[in-house]
């Protein structure tokens, strides 16, 4: 993402903005519309004043833009169906091209012009005020884990390689990765849109069938989200644990579980608890981080 891809258009519910994810950027190399909350984007202009402005100072006093073998000082962005990039490199040499068109290698090289010199238009950048190259965020990834490790594990089971970890130990600390976030907002959202139609807005069966006619279903509308091509591919990946809140509501409708909730007081955090306590391949994070001071005190 560029930072001037930021999404700032709010929808009319005034909480969420939405933007496009590049189709050169996407698996199914088509332009994708992705939905993300106020919050999110007010942290994200929190990063860009902190972290990332430290980030390029250092750079631009170290000279370290000033070595690049080639800069692409963007000039223009033109708005639209299809927004495009003008650019002038290093020799004077002007150039163009489609936003949607431009892959992760040719926007590292983009850089706009700052309060002190250029600076990258690429919006995450690394402590040395480079691009943080996607790649990279499997580092990040595997680097929270170990300190999620190192917090939750003993020493010796620590010393335990993952593949053979036994499921306890593999369910003491927290394991995620950057498809592991895809995968959590695919399930979220395909959770949050069954219990809306099922309990917000009370649809009945005929009810059902005409929102779907008109909008898709809840595995419709996640497949979109998600790029597949074929929702029998979503409902492959998904289908298990939604599955087993459906049976799960039908057989205990009304009844108290062990912590005394039944289905009609139960939020959709209880709603997620419960699955993660009783659907393999689902992690409570918050159940995880609540044994931390025993585990540190151990």
């Amino acid at each position: 993402m560029l930072t001037f891809e930021v999404p700032t258009r709010r929808l009319r519910s005034g909480r969420y903005c939405h933007g496009q994810v590049a189709s050169a950027l996407s698996r199914s190399k088509r332009d994708r519309t992705y939905y993300t909350s106020v919050e999110s984007v007010r942290q994200l202009g929190a990063y860009s004043e902190s972290e990332r402005t430290w980030a390029i100072q250092r750079a631009q006093q170290e000279g370290r833009y000033e070595k690049l073998s080639l800069m692409r000082l963007v000039t223009k962005v033109t708005h639209g169906r299809a927004p495009v990039v003008h650019w002038v490199d290093r020799a004077g040499v002007a150039g163009r091209r489609e936003l949607s068109l431009m892959d992760w290698r040719e926007r590292q090289w983009l850089f706009v012009e700052g309060a002190h010199g250029p600076e990258p238009a690429w919006l995450w950048l690394t402590e040395q005020g480079m691009p943080m190259l996607p790649d990279r965020w499997n580092t990040v990834f595997w680097q929270a884990n170990q300190r999620c490790e190192e917090a939750l594990l003993t020493p010796e089971e620590r010393e335990i390689p993952r593949p053979l970890r036994s499921a306890a130990v593999r369910g003491k600390a927290p394991y995620a990765s950057p498809h592991a976030a895809r995968h959590s907002m695919a399930l979220y959202m395909l959770i949050v849109l069954n219990e809306l139609m099922d309990k917000k807005y009370g649809l009945t069966v005929a009810d059902r069938r005409d929102f779907a006619q008109l909008y898709g279903d809840p595995w419709w509308l996640v497949k979109t989200l998600l790029g597949h091509r074929d929702v029998e591919t979503t409902k492959e990946h998904y289908l298990n644990p939604v599955m087993h809140m459906q049976l799960e509501s039908i057989l205990a409708f009304d009844n108290e579980d062990e912590h005394g909730e039944t289905d009609r007081t139960k939020d959709l955090n209880g709603l997620f608890a419960q699955l993660a306590r009783e659907t393999s391949g689902i992690q409570d994070i918050e159940l995880l981080v609540d044994a931390l001071p025993i585990a540190a005190a151990s």
